[in-house]
């Protein structure tokens, strides 16, 4: 906000004033000559530019509202360069050692000269600079001993930036697919499709996002590098000291890394939109040029014509109706579909008719109950028995001492237990409280098994 109060309240006349166009080619102009003379003008250097310009370009200077007889007698080179100082777009310095009047340009209005150029330019897009210097610049604070948190700020002005380039690059879509429409001829969608959308979004912005510049290049890359700066507790900290004795208390570095990190997610949401749309652009090329190439032979075609032609002049529509039906046969069933516009559907059938006749079953008796309720084992009463005799050692079967390898032990060593607890079982547990083992991802007590003495 500092350079918003430091903008003089004429600054924005500007805008409003007749002469608006010639005073921003005139900052354009001396803006140029500023940077190429290492920031620093002369008066009289400024008017030969002006004057220069003006021979050029031939402007027509009107008269401004607060104009006086005496400005009007004035050069039109002289004439701009007083109203923008007094505008407060330009600086007047003496310097009165050398008697000499210098021009220069305030930091307020470099901002708005920055922009008049990024508006007036054919090739406004960057972003073929965006991901790398966010990945250098994360790179460089990752490793660099002297990193401060100014550099996290630069990658995410770097990160917004790209995200707003992208954003734009989708609202303009739509302007192409408006000038696609107005196309009425072959060589007219060929010449929009490669002199403006070609040029302008492949090669210039969406080429530049799939090779060089490549977001998935860098994209792993640059979470690896926030991961690990955001799980070095000692590095922030060691930052955030540096930060303080450096008088930059402004912003925490975990807060920097999450608006980083919901920046990269929406350039990645943004690419893939943008990539559907340039799908959709091509889609919809192909589609015209096929409609233009057929619309004098295909049947549709020439039914849009026709129906074009009937809007035009509607107050001969019904004599237009009239000879066409004379001449065209309107029913067939083609102009509108290649199917049929009406199939018979299919009668729908009775639900009672089709169910299957109830199946009776006959009284179950006490075994056939006992049978179906019985619990379905994998394993058989002879199978868990010989688990256990094969793992015993000196008639004791310890299970802390088994190998469980694999699901089918593990459910054996379980059956076992619940073999062990039956009366008519040949085994039987030792009474104690078993410690827990943990083994191939298993958990289960040291159970020990015995045979029961007869």
């Amino acid at each position: 906000m500092q350079l918003m109060n430091e903008i003089p309240d004429t600054f924005w006349s500007l805008f409003r004033s007749v002469n608006r166009d010639i005073y921003i080619e005139a900052l354009l102009c001396i803006n140029e000559e500023y940077e190429y003379n290492n920031y620093f003008l002369t008066k009289e250097v400024c008017i030969q530019i002006l004057s220069d310009m003006n021979a050029k370009k031939r402007f027509e200077l009107q008269r401004e509202e607060n104009d006086t007889d005496f400005d009007m007698l004035e050069t039109p080179s002289t004439r701009i360069l007083n109203w923008l100082l007094r505008a407060g777009w330009l600086k007047r310095i003496e310097d009165y050692n050398t008697l000499v009047t210098n021009i220069v340009i305030p930091d307020y209005a470099a901002v708005m000269i920055d922009a008049f150029e990024k508006l007036n330019s054919e090739d406004a897009s960057e972003t073929d600079i965006y991901i790398q210097n966010v990945y250098a610049t994360l790179y460089a604070f990752r490793n660099d001993p002297r990193a401060s948190i100014g550099l996290l700020r630069t990658a995410l002005v770097n990160t917004r930036r790209l995200n707003k380039a992208l954003q734009d690059m989708l609202h303009n879509m739509n302007k192409f697919f408006a000038k696609l429409l107005q196309q009425d001829s072959y060589s007219g969608i060929l010449r929009e499709h490669l002199d403006s959308y070609v040029e302008e979004i492949v090669w210039k912005k969406y080429h530049i996002l799939k090779t060089s510049d490549n977001f998935y290049i860098y994209k792993m890359d640059i979470k690896k590098c926030l991961r690990e700066i955001r799980d070095d507790e000692a590095f922030i900290m060691k930052v955030q000291v540096r930060s303080k004795m450096l008088g930059d208390n402004q912003d925490d570095v975990l807060d920097l890394l999450d608006l980083i990190e919901r920046g990269f997610d929406d350039i990645e949401h943004r690419i893939a939109n943008m990539d559907k749309e340039h799908t959709k652009y091509v889609r919809a090329t192909v589609t015209r040029m096929n409609y233009l190439l057929s619309g004098e032979t295909d049947t549709k075609g020439l039914v849009v014509q026709l129906l074009n032609k009937m809007s035009e002049d509607q107050d001969q529509m019904e004599e237009i109706i009239t000879e066409t039906g004379k001449r065209m046969n309107l029913s067939l069933l083609e102009i509108l579909s290649e199917k049929s516009l009406y199939k018979r559907r299919k009668s729908r059938k009775d639900f009672i008719s089709q169910l299957l006749p109830d199946e009776t079953t006959g009284d179950l008796d006490k075994d056939d109950i006992l049978r179906l309720n019985r619990i379905q084992m994998r394993f058989s009463k002879k199978q868990i028995e010989e688990f256990i005799e094969s793992n015993m050692e000196d008639e004791v079967m310890d299970a802390s001492k088994i190998n469980i390898a694999d699901e089918e032990e593990f459910e054996k060593l379980i059956l076992a237990y619940d073999y062990s607890t039956r009366k008519n079982s040949k085994y039987k547990v030792l009474e104690e409280e078993p410690e827990m083992v943990e083994n191939a991802g298993y958990r289960y007590p040291a159970l020990r098994f015995v045979k029961r003495r007869a």
